[in-house]
């Protein structure tokens, strides 16, 4: 088969994984190509919008497993095809000098057994890092089950590694695909939380859940998320809708992706993160899934209006980042501003703040946008779930390598 036949199969395969985060590394080199910037590399996107510029690839679609949801699956017919360690190097390297790209995420089916899988990625990334000197940026995907030595090896020659949890609970898994366990992924996970090295995974480890193949609750995925980050300091949790590639008698009948739900995840994970949220503060048993209709914060403020309009020019930074419409950078420029003077709804406007939504919870030196008796519930949630419909997002689909 043609080298560039592989290729266009084994991109192409390799576009349902979502883990592929490429910020947080420092790894420099003087005397070889490539480097790596702390501010990551992003300039292309993914097929539901994140931005990436790694060449991401399969080493082989060949894989032991049959995983219900999976197109790689091995009792799917399939066109099959596996690149040589020189090969994954030469494209790469290419790709690279025609500044297509500025590192390289790569997965693999499982081919033989998870130890000889391993065995191949570290054999292509070592003759990437030593033998041609390629200094840029490089995630690969751990493979469950391989031996801990094979895994020191490869997490000091990358700057990420991921082991996808895939479904969010142990019953999902034993479900769709019998022969992964979540011990075997957790295992790998807590053996590179453990390495004190910090030439070892420099830009840590990160995960993918896929959303919607079985019946899990938001509440019981946003609490695996939870868990994961307070057990094994991951960098990132990857939330992949589930897109029906497979007729299975197991797998639910979808006439789209949840892709509005992946979306809601992925803001809910970011108040987790950097908002000082917590999952019982967003769901609980009564509310086990996300509003649709309007993201999780502003949901949250809904169901708490008694503690709103707060004062923007009085209250704490931790009340601000509560307020919907105010980000991290933006919570900091008002703390920060209003030492030296009094905001307006104007000033916040200026310092990036999305008024639109912000102004429904906020006071400005006393005064509401509007009159005080439109502060009710049903005005603020009707306004918002319009704003939420008015701007269409576009989705952008993966960056094809050829055209079709």
């Amino acid at each position: 088969m043609e080298q560039q036949e592989k290729l266009k199969i084994l991109a192409d395969s390799a576009k349902y994984d979502a883990s592929c985060s490429s910020s947080g590394s420092t790894r420099k080199t003087k005397d070889g190509l490539g480097n790596v910037a702390l501010s990551g590399i992003c300039h292309s996107f993914a097929s539901d919008g994140r931005c990436i510029s790694l060449l991401k690839i399969l080493m082989t679609n060949s894989c032991i497993f049959d995983c219900k949801y999976c197109l790689n699956r091995k009792s799917n017919n399939i066109k099959r095809a596996i690149f040589t360690p020189e090969e994954v190097c030469e494209i790469t390297l290419n790709f690279y000098r025609r500044n297509y790209i500025e590192g390289l995420f790569l997965s693999s089916g499982i081919i033989k057994s998870p130890d000889y899988t391993m065995e191949l990625l570290i054999k292509t990334i070592t003759l990437l890092r030593k033998k041609y000197h390629f200094g840029g940026y490089i995630h690969a995907k751990a493979i469950p089950g391989a031996s801990e030595s094979l895994l020191q090896k490869l997490g000091f020659l990358v700057d990420r590694l991921s082991a996808n949890i895939e479904l969010p609970t142990e019953q999902g898994l034993k479900l769709l695909a019998p022969n992964k366990s979540e011990n075997k992924v957790t295992k790998i996970m807590h053996y590179i939380k453990t390495n004190n090295s910090k030439k070892y995974v420099p830009a840590g480890q990160s995960t993918q859940m896929i959303i919607g193949a079985t019946k899990e609750s938001d509440l019981e995925i946003m609490e695996k998320s939870e868990t994961l980050y307070k057990n094994y300091q991951l960098k990132r949790v990857f939330y992949s809708a589930y897109i029906p590639v497979n007729k299975d008698t197991l797998l639910p009948t979808l006439e789209k992706p949840p892709l509005k739900r992946e979306n809601r995840l992925y803001q809910a994970d970011w108040l987790l993160r950097f908002y000082n949220f917590k999952v019982k503060d967003l769901l609980d048993e009564k509310n086990p899934n996300f509003n649709i209709l309007v993201d999780p914060k502003a949901d949250w403020a809904l169901r708490h209006l008694k503690e709103f309009p707060k004062e923007i020019n009085k209250c704490s930074y931790n009340d601000l980042l509560k307020i919907p419409g105010i980000g991290v950078k933006s919570a900091k420029r008002i703390f920060t501003s209003r030492r030296v003077f009094s905001l307006t709804f104007a000033d916040l406007k200026k310092m990036g703040v999305v008024l639109k939504r912000a102004k429904y919870f906020i006071t400005c030196n006393g005064k509401y946008f509007m009159s005080q008796n439109l502060f009710c519930h049903e005005f603020i949630e009707k306004n918002l779930v319009l704003e939420e419909k008015t701007p269409k997002t576009i989705i952008q689909e993966q960056l094809r390598l050829f055209n079709e």
